[in-house]
């Protein structure tokens, strides 16, 4: 019963995000292993955990070949964790959890991509670079400050609203700063690849806003 739920959820969400070209991340926050490896079973080998604390168990006992992506808010000291096999943190705050990324990946010998999660929602319970900050910042060149960290795109969440206009023009903002930081792009340090916005309430607005990535839990697994 559950692998038919969460084939169909899958098989909806795909149909609806291909005529945007947008990539699906299942987001496995508070689900267990058996569920995620339903998806895993569609073929699925990238996905979203929002806290350290979880994802260290799911990576242990699931195979090696996912590609985790660490969605949620990052303290700089659990970093250390998770450097050895990340594959994308998107929740890079502020350049002090940058530096500790770069830390840490210099540690491991690897590089760690990472996207700049910017603060465009009004609340104050969100986390992020003010879109001007982020921009100044690339354009001071300081992203090559950091020899073992490359920075792939941006990463935003709206307001939680039924105001669809204002999610929508929060987003359409982020887009507008992606497509601007694709004029510093430089090889290896600074490359506009991902703008991963959109989650399971709002992920149409965003795919038609230009998101290429859309993290998505709820709609995927069912109800937490």
């Amino acid at each position: 019963m559950a692998d038919s739920y969460v084939r169909k959820n899958l098989q909806s969400i795909e149909n609806s995000l291909k005529p945007y070209g947008a990539q699906l991340l299942p987001v496995t926050k508070t689900f267990g292993t058996e569920v995620i490896a339903l998806a895993y079973a569609e073929g699925y080998r990238c996905f979203g955990e929002n806290r350290v604390q979880e994802l260290l168990p799911k990576y242990e006992a699931l195979p090696k070949d996912i590609e985790w992506h660490l969605i949620g808010h990052l303290q700089s000291n659990k970093v250390k964790y998770i450097a050895p096999f990340i594959g994308l943190i998107q929740s890079v705050d502020s350049e002090k959890l940058l530096a500790e990324i770069d830390r840490q990946a210099n540690r491991c010998g690897r590089t760690i991509r990472c996207l700049l999660q910017v603060y465009i929602a009004r609340e104050e319970t969100k986390f992020g670079w003010a879109p001007e900050e982020v921009l100044e910042w690339v354009k001071a060149g300081k992203f090559r400050n950091y020899a073992h960290v490359e920075i792939t795109g941006l990463m935003g969440m709206a307001s939680n609203s039924s105001d669809t206009d204002l999610v929508r023009a929060e987003m359409k903002g982020l887009r507008q700063l992606f497509d601007q930081l694709k004029n510093h792009a430089e090889p290896g340090k600074l490359d506009m690849k991902t703008l991963s916005m959109g989650m399971s309430s709002d992920y149409q607005i965003a795919c038609e806003e230009g998101a290429t990535l859309v993290r998505m839990g709820s709609a995927v697994f069912g109800q937490r």
